[in-house]
This record gives C-alpha cells, structure tokens and sequence, in this order.
C-alpha cells in the first residue's frame, strides 16, 4: 500500500496493568502523537501541497516532471524516501538512503536505482565515514541542471561522516563517547561535531549549491528533533547553512515538515476527544532527566489539567559502567520514585524514534505502583538509577514500551495522566 504510515499498528503493551484503561489510554496517544510525525506521511504531504500551491499560483516550474535525485540521511530516511516517491513517483530518478541498521522499510528495495547503505548509531563507526564519503561521490555525481531533494533526521550526525583534514577517528568517536557520557545537550554536541567534518556545519550544502547550475534547483526537508528546529544544527547541519563565506551561494530551499510540537499537538487534540481537560508546556526540555522527573511529577500533580504533555530531550551523567537502559527509562523510573504511592498518577516517557540510547525499548509508562514492583523483584530503584541501569527494573517491573523503528525521529515525549482509575474507565476512548 503506497500511502501507509510506517507506524506500528500496535504498540506492544508493557507487561504490567494491561486491564488499566489509563495506561491504555496513554498508548494510544503515543500512537496518535507518531502518527502526527510519520515521515513518510509528512514528507508526502509537504511536496504534494507545494506542488498544488505552485499550480494554483501559475509558478510551477517548467521544470516540472523531469528527474529528480534525493538523498535521504537520518532514523527517519526510510519513511522519508518512501513519502518522496509517493509524492514524485516515476520523477524519482535516483536516490540514496543512509540510515540506521534495521531500520530500513521493506518497501525501500523494491524502488528503483536505490541504494541503500546501513550504518552506525549513536557511536559512529568505519560504516559512518564509508557512507560519508560515498554521499560526497554521490553529490559529485549530480548532473548541474538537475533537481536534488535532501530528507534528513536526526541521526545522521552519527550515521554519516567525512573526517576534516587534520582529524582523526579517535577525535570522533572520543566526542561522541564524551557528549553521551557527560549529559551535553544535542546543541553542543552537534556544534562539537561540525569542527571535526568536511560535511557537517553547511559544507555539504554548499558542495551542493555549487554543483548545481542553470535551472538546477534544491531543496531540503527535515524531520526536526532539536530545540528551535534549526537546519544549522540539525544532523550537524549536513543540509544546513553557514558552509558559505557569505549568503549568495547558498542555493537550498529548506523546510521543517515535523517536530516535537506536532507530535504535542497532536495528544492534545485527541486527549479534548476522549474527554480529558489537557495542557501543553509549550517550552521544549533539556537538561537532566532526574531533574526533570521531579518537575514533571509536580506539575502533574499540582495540575489543574488531568493531562500534561511535554517535549525535548534530556541528558543522563553515564557511571563508567552504565547498565541497561536510556535517557528516557532513566526519567521514567526517576519520576516513579517520586510519583509512588499515588494511585493517579501515571507518566509515559519515549523517544518518538521507538529507540532510548543503546536499547530497543523507546521508553516506559510508570505509575505509582512501578517502584513496588521493582521491590518485588529485589531491585532497588535508588540503585538502579545509580548505576543507570534503569531498563533492568523496569524491565523488572514489567513497564517498558517497545515500538520497533517507527518512521519519525523528533526527540522525546512525556505524557502525564492524573486520572482515577474509575474515572477513566467512563472515558469515550476507554474500550
């Protein structure tokens, strides 16, 4: 089917209180919140409304219909490329695709003059600078009155590189281990990154603006997953500008077609349908997730609202042996230690990727019996936040959401319920 979303049909149910219409109304938000920023949805969608307001306007390009190139890097690429040929069908002349291992959509090898290159995340590694340097060989390739359209997501910082001269792979990968380990935001990180590439930091951009002459045109779509939604930091910049000793030479077009805000937006107006009174911080998060955990748990709780929805991107300090889990594992199990004991309140936290840090679990649903159940299973919750091994307790306590690669990748969600069981099993989205 062309035109279907690559989000899962089913989110798998963590094991604990599956007869708790509250904890299945919380997936079902999470669900409605990917399919909100589905790639290949969006991406489709982008393309297929700026040709319609083209036409309607009478701007449409004499262009029109003939070949196009797309290059598409990042978690979400897969979805991505499948929205652009939804969109451009037999104009997709040829494409690239970089991204992570085993997250590549069936359906990308059955499209024509693809190639398909899997690669390394969050640590890069030696596929990380093959596939940098093949997407450098690949842009060369590019004919200079061509049409070129960039998909990129977050991930590629990691899945795609091409070293500076004068650095070294051990710079790399020692930065990458340093700004995971330290708790650096994704804005420093990615700054850090772009000092050590010849493609990060707008020079691919403007390797391509170069390459294109006459009628050539370009543009560049991104699946956003940072603060402020900026081309310049997403994936390092790959597709951004600043790769320019001035602005003329810059000849992409660049469009944000999802982000965090969408996804929000999206629980909140499904939440008005089930009957719920919702609120949304519209600041997006950073900082430490024990830290978070305790602002996120007293906001919901001293809330007026029965739900609470916020988005961004945490940072964990890693011990030098971290144990199983990620940023947002972490948080969730933070916040159960404070919410517990609360029979209302209940915390969904996930990466939209369907991945937290090295793990395949996107993240946990936690309420106020989550640490009980990890003392039932001799686990102790301080200690295990200690040791970051917070995907073993709740693991434990049978808390974990597991999606599989989910076409999107626009940071973490964290969705808050302050609901008697009762209450919501009257609820219109209940059954």
């Amino acid at each position: 089917m062309p035109n279907q979303p690559l989000v899962p049909n089913r989110i798998v149910e963590p094991a604990s209180g599956r007869d708790d219409p509250r904890r299945r109304i919380l997936l079902d938000l999470f669900r409605s919140a990917l399919e909100s920023v589905d790639g290949r949805l969006c991406v489709r969608n982008a393309l297929r409304e700026r040709a319609a307001a083209d036409a309607a306007a009478g701007t449409s390009p004499a262009t029109l219909g003939r070949a196009v190139w797309v290059a598409a890097v990042g978690k979400a690429a897969s979805a991505m490329l499948l929205g652009a040929h939804d969109a451009l069908g037999d104009t997709l002349a040829r494409a690239i695709l970089v991204t992570k291992d085993d997250h590549v959509a069936p359906q990308c090898y059955g499209l024509p003059n693809v190639e398909v290159l899997e690669s390394s995340h969050p640590m890069p590694d030696e596929r990380s600078l093959a596939a940098g340097d093949r997407l450098i060989q690949w842009v060369d390739e590019i004919p200079p009155d061509t049409d070129v359209l960039f998909l990129i997501s977050g991930g590629a910082s990691s899945l795609v590189e091409s070293l500076a001269p004068g650095a070294t792979f051990e710079q790399l990968t020692a930065l990458n281990a340093r700004g995971l380990a330290s708790g650096m935001t994704i804005v420093e990180l990615n700054a850090q990154r772009s000092k050590l590439s010849r493609i990060k930091g707008g020079r691919l951009a403007a390797r391509v603006s170069a390459k294109l002459s006459g009628s050539g045109t370009a543009k560049a779509l991104f699946i956003s997953d940072v603060p402020g939604h900026d081309p310049a930091v997403i994936g390092s910049g790959l597709m951004g500008p600043g790769g320019h000793s001035d602005d003329q030479g810059d000849r992409i077009e660049r469009t944000i077609v999802a982000s965090i805000d969408h996804a929000m937006e999206r629980v909140v107006t499904e939440a008005y349908k089930c009957g719920l009174a919702p609120w949304r911080d519209s600041r997006i998060f950073d900082g430490s997730a024990e830290r978070l955990a305790v602002r996120f748990s007293h906001e919901l709780h001293m809330s007026a609202s029965q739900l609470c929805v916020w988005g961004g991107e945490s940072t964990v300090q890693l011990p030098e042996n971290p144990g199983r889990g990620g940023r947002n594992q972490h948080l969730a199990l933070a916040a159960a230690r404070i919410i517990a004991g609360h029979e209302n309140l209940l915390l969904l936290v996930a990466g939209t990727d369907g991945t937290d840090g090295v793990t395949s679990d996107a993240g946990a649903l936690v309420d106020g019996e989550t640490c009980s159940r990890v003392a039932l299973s001799e686990l102790d919750v301080q200690e295990s936040l200690k040791k970051a091994d917070s995907g073993t307790a709740l693991a434990a306590a049978g808390d974990l959401i597991h999606t599989g690669p989910t076409g999107t990748n626009v940071g973490d969600i964290v969705i808050g319920l302050k609901l008697a069981r009762d209450a919501a099993a009257g609820l219109p989205c209940a059954s």
